[in-house]
């Protein structure tokens, strides 16, 4: 039997039952961490340490899962609590963050700042255990994290850099691939996966083209606009595909599957604030797929 939205739309709303309420401290934690989005730094994690291993024995070892929990929750406090302190007043014209929204407002405090400020210190905590060329990616989604929404440079008020500086979601793969590999992975593949983090951030901002313009607020969406930003994003993936291609052919066929995601959008006039909720599971089966591939070469090759 066909499953519709609504019926994936009621599993989403029994599931959030279990999860804690945000009225009190930890649920709003909880919330603000984005927890659909969890896997978008600890899924790279998984991937970095799957091409980083040699033998499966590298693949579970105390730091590769302690990067990997770091990862699906802290560094997500960190990067959301960050953007959501320096957004505080452009969301009051954001729906995603209005009542019966699907992410919660700012509630500001002292605790939350210093819950934030730990949870990127605990990053940093990681740097004597970790080689260099993981040390620096490390510093890099540290850095990125901050500066894309704290003044002065709040990289997300400047069309063309707020895209780029997303490439930090590509960091986590860097930071486990050269904790487990003790070498940075191949020069090809780290641009194609920022390439790749740069299309995956614009699509994102086009739900917030309306309340970005209306909080004046200038973005690589509010400049091109939907048509034209779908199509940016269309291209990023398609740069992203054939540049991973390079690397091995079999992976630019996983990477080919966001450009035909944003042709048949664009193709089908899919609202793009619906197709941005589909996202999340669009990267877990393409991670899933890199990764599996990954693990039959390791073990039958």
């Amino acid at each position: 039997m066909a499953t519709t939205s609504t019926d994936v739309s009621d599993v989403t709303e029994r599931l959030e039952w279990l999860a804690p309420s945000e009225r009190t401290f930890a649920g709003y934690l909880f919330w603000l961490s984005r927890p659909r989005f969890w896997l978008y730094l600890a899924g790279p994690v998984v991937v970095g340490v799957t091409y980083g291993a040699s033998t499966t024995s590298d693949l579970f070892t105390p730091l590769s899962v302690a990067l990997f929990l770091y990862f699906l929750l802290p560094a997500n406090v960190f990067l959301y609590g960050i953007n959501d302190r320096f957004d505080a007043d452009i969301d009051e014209h954001n729906p995603k963050k209005s009542e019966g929204g699907r992410e919660v407002r700012y509630s500001g405090g002292n605790r939350v700042t210093g819950i934030v400020l730990v949870c990127g210190a605990l990053g940093v905590a990681f740097v004597p255990v970790l080689p260099i060329e993981s040390t620096v990616a490390m510093g890099a989604f540290l850095a990125l994290g901050a500066a894309y929404s704290v003044p002065p440079l709040r990289f997300k008020t400047t069309p063309v850099l707020d895209s780029v500086s997303n490439g930090l979601y590509v960091t986590p793969a860097l930071v486990a691939y050269g904790a487990v590999a003790g070498t940075a992975p191949p020069l090809l593949a780290v641009a194609s996966g920022w390439v790749w983090a740069m299309g995956m951030h614009t699509f994102s901002a086009i739900p917030d083209i309306d309340p970005d313009r209306e909080a004046g607020i200038d973005t690589t969406a509010t400049m091109l606009g939907e048509r034209a930003t779908l199509v940016y994003c269309g291209a990023c993936w398609l740069v992203a595909a054939g540049t991973m291609a390079l690397v091995d052919p079999r992976l630019g066929l996983v990477f080919l599957v966001y450009p035909l995601f944003a042709g048949v959008i664009g193709r089908l006039g899919v609202d793009i604030a619906r197709a941005y909720w589909w996202f999340p599971v669009l990267n877990t089966f393409a991670g899933m797929a890199l990764t599996m591939g990954r693990l039959w070469v390791m073990l039958y090759a």
